[in-house]
């Protein structure tokens, strides 16, 4: 039991502001950062595919948030296994 029956409440309101910040900086990373090549801008535009319902389908090009949150994921992965293995930690 805490002491300070708040501290749960702004923990959990830490948690939820952490979380809803993420989501929209990473909508707004996938909706306007893509990785930009000589043909970005035609392939953003032109449309390779219709399908039912008015759904257009694009060749758009993959976007830069995604492309740092991988590098990150397999950096982060490497140098935790790295560490634990010099610390001599069992995983």
């Amino acid at each position: 039991m805490r002491f300070f029956q708040l501290l749960n409440f702004q923990h959990v309101m830490g948690y939820l502001f952490v979380g809803l910040l993420f989501m929209v900086v990473f909508g707004v990373g996938l909706a306007f950062a893509h990785f930009r090549t000589a043909d970005s801008d035609r392939r953003l535009t032109e449309i390779v595919g219709r399908f039912r319902e008015g759904i257009e389908d694009r060749d758009a090009p993959f976007p830069l948030v995604m492309i740092l949150i991988i590098a990150g994921a397999f950096i982060w992965g490497f140098f935790y296994i790295v560490m634990h293995g010099l610390l001599g930690v069992k995983i």
